[in-house]
């Protein structure tokens, strides 16, 4: 129990990484607050889940691209466990494909609320309350190496935030760490969406793990992270790729 005593507030917590990583952080001890942006179905089976085995759970519909949203969350968190020590900023996604030349301001506008200043909200809004605490960042391969094709937007939105990271954790230090991981083809609703399934085999086929990345891999690095099993290292982004992309 790693984490006894301790708040965590994962966003996106209803689904996939998020669902994962909310039920791991609550089996080490901590107190989870997830939020999800339309269907509460996933969510609450997350919270059921997790109260089931005995811990304590809320899932909070909250849209994080605005200020209101992110304070929902927040006070939510606050007016039910009475504070907050880690942040789990996984929320967010590729919205769809487009290159340059199909991409308009819009789309550029949504994929960097979504991404980038969703998180820059949450971490503001949780550092107020946060005097010692973990920030762990969801960004990803494609903020490595550019990503597919038409992620351009979505690959900048997640090397920012890999920026953010170093920077922050630059800023908040000692106190606060912050750390984040790039994730690589991780089995999840996000490549069901957005990858074709022969791209997915090819990875499969070219990876020296030989399998696509489980929810629970990327879960249970964001457990260490949110640890005193790291408690070394800040500023840090961790590939998480099954061997395909060494950084």
């Amino acid at each position: 129990m790693k984490l006894a005593g301790k708040t965590a507030i994962v966003t996106g917590g209803g689904r996939d990484i998020g669902a994962a990583a909310a039920k791991k952080l609550a089996a080490e001890g901590a107190n989870v607050a997830l939020s999800y942006f339309e269907s509460s179905k996933g969510a609450d089976a997350v919270v059921a889940d997790i109260t089931a085995a005995g811990g304590k759970a809320i899932a909070v519909q909250a849209d994080l691209n605005v200020q209101a949203g992110v304070d929902k969350l927040v006070s939510a968190t606050i007016d039910t466990f009475g504070g907050v020590d880690v942040l789990v900023n996984n929320a967010g996604g590729l919205v769809a494909r487009k290159t340059m030349a199909e991409m308009d301001l819009a789309h550029w506008n949504t994929v960097m609320t979504l991404n980038l200043t969703s998180t820059f909200m949450m971490i503001k809004a949780c550092l107020e309350h946060m005097s010692k605490g973990v920030i762990v960042n969801l960004a990803s391969q494609a903020g490595r190496d550019g990503g597919g094709p038409g992620s351009l937007a979505y690959a900048t939105s997640k090397g920012a935030v890999m920026t953010m990271t170093r920077g922050l954790a630059k800023e908040v230090g000692p106190d606060v760490r912050v750390n984040a991981l790039c994730p690589g083809m991780i089995d999840t609703d996000f490549h069901n969406i957005h990858t074709p399934d022969a791209g997915r085999r090819g990875f499969e086929a070219n990876a020296p793990m030989k399998r696509q990345g489980h929810v629970d891999d990327a879960a249970n690095l964001i457990v260490f992270l949110a640890t005193d099993d790291s408690a070394f290292m800040t500023g840090t982004n961790i590939d998480l790729n099954g061997g395909m992309l060494f950084s």
